[in-house]
């Protein structure tokens, strides 16, 4: 029983000295230097933690940038398809006002002086944006303020605008926008001639180009293009311009007088990137559609490579079919 009474006396002596102990390796028992350098080293980034959140954030940042090149892609693309259908609104009242007839798009072209966006002084001019059969309902001259950008598709804009500003005189149509018109059926009246021996195919020639055809002419409302995204790849050397520049009238395939003889293309397929390329292109029956590019061709007149530029046609046949009045 000593015994025990001695350990159990011990152990309350020595309780005392275990807490003393504690107290004295607890924080507020260390000297501010030695508190100041465990705070520091608890609060601050070690460079392997600031490597892994820089490469954390890199990787994030590679991830986002295709989604937000793509979104503003896809969100110019919308305003391009806006830009047209006003364009085939605005053809539409001119028929509407005009027994029907849509508007010429290069009336009296030997003058070669009006578009059916505008009109110049001289064939050495470049158009503006007054005088041209659509003027009127697009707006022209200073006036004109929105009604002008209507007519200019966004992701042709720095394009348009290295053109302007070219001193090689470049950008002469800068007043369609980047925008064609079917101007060789829906802007040229054409009565059919025969058919051509080489080729097999109808040759249309040309009844008057004062007047457009009317829209009753044309069977497929539906599959009729009016306007589309439209440019040439004419290798300007132009700085910003990409080898292009701007052009009034979408292409069809052949030309309809001589239907052996095919065009350069013009239909521009500018929207989508690489992977998708596509063009706007407004119907005759007021719809608008992106469509991709099938088939591309250069005679060599331009030294651009069109196709490498996404200009070319969409559709199967290889054919005049959505140009005509089929």
């Amino acid at each position: 029983m000593a015994d025990l009474r001695f350990q159990i006396s011990d152990f309350r002596c020595a309780k005392p000295n275990i807490a003393a102990r504690a107290r004295a390796d607890s924080p507020s028992a260390l000297s501010p230097h030695l508190k100041s350098a465990i705070s520091n080293r608890t609060s601050a980034f070690t460079l392997i933690e600031l490597l892994v959140v820089i490469a954390v954030l890199a990787i994030l940042v590679g991830l986002l940038l295709p989604a937000l090149a793509g979104a503003k892609d896809a969100a110019r693309g919308s305003v391009c398809a806006s830009n047209i259908r006003q364009l085939m609104i605005a053809a539409d009242s001119y028929a509407t006002d005009r027994t029907d007839r849509l508007p010429p798009g290069s009336p009296d072209s030997i003058a070669n002086l009006v578009r059916w966006h505008g009109s110049r002084p001289s064939a050495s001019a470049a158009f503006t944006p007054d005088g041209g059969t659509l003027s009127d309902y697009l707006g022209s001259g200073d006036s004109a303020g929105a009604s002008r950008s209507v007519r200019s598709c966004p992701a042709f804009a720095s394009t348009a605008a290295a053109l302007a500003a070219s001193p090689l005189g470049a950008g002469f149509e800068r007043s369609a926008g980047g925008y064609g018109y079917n101007n060789v059926f829906c802007g040229t009246d054409r009565s059919l001639s025969g058919t051509d021996p080489a080729s097999s195919r109808e040759v249309w020639s040309v009844a008057t180009d004062k007047l457009g055809s009317p829209r009753a002419r044309f069977n497929s409302p539906t599959a009729t293009l009016v306007f589309a995204d439209s440019a040439i790849a004419d290798g300007n050397g132009v700085p910003g311009s990409g080898g292009l520049a701007e052009y009034s009238f979408a292409e069809p395939r052949f030309w309809p007088d001589l239907p052996a003889a095919r065009a350069d293309p013009s239909i521009h397929f500018r929207h989508g990137g690489k992977a998708r390329r596509a063009a706007n292109v407004a119907w005759l029956d007021g719809h608008v559609s992106p469509e991709t590019m099938t088939f591309t061709w250069s005679s060599g007149v331009y030294p651009a490579d069109p196709g490498a530029l996404g200009i070319g046609w969409m559709g199967k046949s290889d054919d005049n079919s959505l140009f005509d009045y089929r």
